[in-house]
């Protein structure tokens, strides 16, 4: 499976040889079927290559139970018999998402289609506790899903709330006290134990900002160039440009809950002076709302308080909107998005937190003007970082068949 986190850009460069012209054309057959059924003489029609080498490509994707025959291929028009469509295997190898939240754990089995499979969430206090309790109860949580789901899994990706280095190697994750931990190596002893070949999964890794953030970019229906905000415990971002992740020079953009929105404000976890976090983190709001130390979901409660016209909780939501408005107009004003998405616990809460929102903008981004409608809610919600982190297992398998078709 090839590498999510790099997202190639498809740029050759030298001659490839006869078997990299073969993985590639098995990935651009995939391709084409991916975006719908097609007949072998559509794909050759849209490929460039010839029928009888779709054919042959075809039928290697079929062995390797990628790709199934549908029966007849929808009229085109053309005379004679209509060929036999051509798409993805429902039944073929799937896209495991797993993700460790602050007080959660989840997964979710996708087919090659994108359809989800399976979807669990379990309630855990994970907060202070080790890495190997935790990853034990999400082994199990993952194996319970993937039996649910009938697929065999080509792949797993890890969704945290933290900084991740290209090697999967988590740096910080405050939230949960957390610091250098190798996930891959943490979570694969955990799912050994858990059995059913689990253990021999390709493992990577990625911030719950980053992963929410292409799945919006790819199912929510956003532009090329956004900013994606979220929070659940913390505040994390995506920045994505020309539909790309925008990573950092050392993968680490999108820290959004420490930009400074009051440099004279309190004193945050990272050691710095009034960063966001401290404003429109779960803390602060349950705090402002005279809920400080409530349990359970934190983004539930304030959205039935508010809901129900409690003054506290809506005074709560506008201030941290405007701490929000605030950071997201220096975003704006840097980067010109195309839109500012709410994405994760914001999205449940975005009704109390938009005006604030959009008073900040109005009055901050003024040369060239934030229109209000590019102030967005993420339709996925706090479905976004699980789903893009199994969506994000297919599409990988679909940019590079060769692998598991013995391209």
């Amino acid at each position: 499976m090839s590498d999510m986190r790099a997202e190639p850009d498809g740029v050759r460069t030298g001659p490839a040889s006869q078997q990299g012209m073969r993985r590639a054309n098995l990935a651009l057959v995939l391709g084409v079927i991916a975006r719908g059924p097609r007949s072998r003489a559509e794909v050759a029609a849209e490929t460039g290559l010839t029928r009888a080498a779709v054919s042959s490509l075809a039928e290697q994707l079929i062995s390797a139970g990628l790709v199934v025959e549908e029966g007849p291929a929808a009229p085109s028009g053309k005379v004679g018999r209509p060929g036999t469509a051509l798409g993805l295997n429902p039944l073929g190898p799937g896209g495991l998402g797993a993700e460790i939240g602050v007080r959660h754990l989840g997964v979710c089995v996708v087919d090659l289609r994108g359809e989800v499979r399976s979807w669990r969430r379990q309630e855990s206090a994970n907060r202070g506790r080790q890495p190997a309790a935790v990853m034990a109860d999400l082994a199990q949580l993952v194996r319970a899903a993937v039996a649910e789901s009938g697929l065999r899994p080509a792949g797993l990706t890890l969704a945290v709330p933290g900084l991740v280095g290209g090697s999967g190697m988590l740096q910080r994750a405050a939230n949960l006290g957390w610091q250098d931990i190798p996930l891959a190596a943490e979570l694969r002893p955990a799912l050994r134990l858990a059995g059913g070949g689990l253990a021999e999964l390709p493992v990577e890794a990625d911030n719950e900002a980053n992963l929410g953030g292409l799945a919006e970019r790819w199912l929510g229906g956003s532009a090329e160039d956004f900013l994606y905000v979220s929070a659940e415990a913390g505040v994390g971002a995506a920045v994505v440009v020309g539909g790309r992740l925008l990573r950092g020079a050392r993968g680490y953009a999108g820290e959004f809950g420490h930009v400074p929105v009051h440099p004279e404000g309190p004193r945050c976890a990272c050691g710095a002076h009034g960063c966001l976090e401290q404003y429109a983190g779960e803390a602060a709001v349950l705090r402002a709302a005279g809920l400080a130390g409530a349990r359970g979901d934190w983004v539930t409660l304030l959205a039935e308080r508010a809901g129900a016209g409690d003054e506290p909780a809506r005074a709560a939501l506008a201030g941290a909107g405007s701490a929000l408005g605030i950071a997201a107009a220096g975003a704006v004003n840097l980067l010109d998005p195309a839109q500012v998405v709410l994405g994760g616990g914001y999205a449940r809460l975005a009704a109390w937190l938009l005006p604030a929102m959009r008073r900040e903008l109005a009055a901050r981004v003024t040369v060239r003007p934030f229109a209000e409608d590019r102030l967005t809610v993420s339709r996925l919600g706090r479905r976004g970082p699980l789903l893009g982190a199994a969506v994000g297992v297919v599409r990988a398998i679909v940019s590079d068949p060769g692998p598991l078709a013995g391209g």
